[in-house]
């Protein structure tokens, strides 16, 4: 049970970094690539939503997705230090 948490943890930081990727890219409607595209976007919206709503504005700057990422991996260490 344990292992599968950890690949589901190990996942979810991949989707979180392509999400931070994807964003430097203008990929609209009709573009090959958007409905993987819309599909991050609407999955991790709504753990990201929250945490920009908490963290102060800088300038434009999104760190809510290196939030998530630090909170997924204090809680993957210890866990896959377990196994």
């Amino acid at each position: 049970m344990a292992s599968f948490l950890v690949l589901i943890l190990r996942l979810a930081v991949y989707v979180f970094i392509a999400r931070a990727l994807l964003s430097w890219f203008r990929i609209r409607p009709g573009n090959p690539l958007f409905p993987l595209v819309d599909a991050i976007n609407r999955g991790t919206e709504p753990i990201l939503s929250p945490i920009r709503r908490v963290l102060p504005s800088m300038g434009g700057l999104d760190l809510s997705v290196f939030v998530v990422i630090i909170g997924i991996q204090v809680i993957l260490i210890p866990l896959a230090a377990n196994l």
